[in-house]
């Protein structure tokens, strides 16, 4: 494991790109608001688009480095390989398309990685103003301690924090030594946070580093989300076994109680339904008194219930057949996995 020398640190931000040309200006007019001095290279993968934002990037190549590749479709965890196998620094920021970064990002994440010698770190997810009232609700739900936010880990579990890759920084270092994303999406970023802890690196929370995350989203898209999130844990707890915790079986418990609490209620009996409706209220309570909008704190109920039986019901689903009938993910779930190098 090398130390890292300011003086010779040099980062590439990695980039994939997938029929999102508006998506793509907008981060890059983010790149280049950034109130740095600090010098930088973005990659961007073009990932079999059928709608190319090459007209886009043109605009910012007079006034940003940037390294436009174009490629085949084979997913964001191989597209992402690609870039970095391809990009001229020797640490790596990974984003999605549909981020917007603050004026000060590059700042802190360089400040960071400096002085606290690091060779992979993870940054939170936050809700821009302008973001829609359903961005909002699933930003809250994705993120709050009183959902499943947590779950990640924090400041306080840096040894089992695993950063997503809307957000993610690794070393060229360690990029060689795990050759980094594996074929399967979603899952593709924690299992290479989980691959990464086993070589012996941390994995640090960067809770200064932010970035909004738009999640392009509507219910329809966040069922299916969640659902594939649901889908993918036992996967990644069959590969990675020590990685296993009681707070992955927790939103199939609340699902499996929500409906045992339903059938209940029209026998009349109501106290199960009620502790599940007071939680509910709790957790809009909480994203009110946060977000000061009615109209949010109801939506988050929705994108509550629909994060925890979505991901509840996957995960019964993927743990069934992945852990008692021990079925192999690739043929039970082929959808979850990209043709490319790196085999899950």
């Amino acid at each position: 494991m090398k130390y890292i020398c300011c003086m010779d640190l040099s980062v590439s931000f990695i980039i994939p790109v997938f029929n999102r040309p508006d998506e793509i200006k907008e981060l890059l007019d983010s790149f280049y608001k950034q109130q740095t001095q600090h010098l930088f290279e973005i990659v961007i993968i073009e990932d079999g688009s059928r709608i190319s934002c090459f007209s886009v990037v043109e605009e910012f190549i007079p006034k940003l480095n940037i390294k436009y590749l174009k490629k085949a479709n084979t997913g964001p965890g191989d597209s992402r390989n690609y870039g970095m196998q391809h990009a001229s620094g020797n640490f790596f920021v990974i984003l999605d398309s549909d981020i917007i970064l603050p004026k000060n990002y590059i700042n802190q994440v360089l400040l960071f990685i400096c002085t606290n010698n690091v060779h992979c770190f993870g940054g939170p997810d936050l809700a821009h103003d302008g973001f829609t009232n359903l961005q909002k609700a699933i930003d809250f739900t994705m993120t709050s301690f009183i959902t499943t936010g947590g779950i990640r880990g924090g400041k306080k579990q840096i040894q089992t924090y695993e950063p997503r890759s809307f957000n993610m920084g690794i070393s060229k270092e360690v990029f060689l030594k795990t050759a980094g994303f594996a074929n399967i999406h979603p899952g593709e970023d924690p299992d290479l946070s989980i691959r990464i802890q086993k070589l012996g690196y941390k994995t640090f929370y960067l809770a200064e580093a932010g970035v909004f995350h738009k999640r392009r989203i509507s219910w329809k898209k966040f069922i299916n989300q969640v659902y594939k999130f649901g889908l993918v844990r036992p996967i990644l707890m069959k590969k990675h076994p020590e990685t296993k915790k009681v707070s992955f079986f927790f939103p199939s418990i609340f699902s499996l109680f929500l409906v045992l609490a339903v059938l209940f209620s029209l026998f009349d009996f109501y106290y199960p339904l009620v502790l599940c409706l007071v939680y509910l209220f709790v957790v809009s309570l909480v994203s009110f008194i946060k977000l000061k909008s009615i109209t949010i704190s109801f939506y988050v109920i929705i994108s509550t219930l629909i994060q925890f039986s979505g991901y509840g019901f996957g995960f019964i689903n993927s743990f069934f057949f992945i852990h008692l009938l021990n079925k192999n993910p690739r043929s039970k779930f082929p959808f979850l996995f990209f043709k490319g190098e790196k085999q899950f």
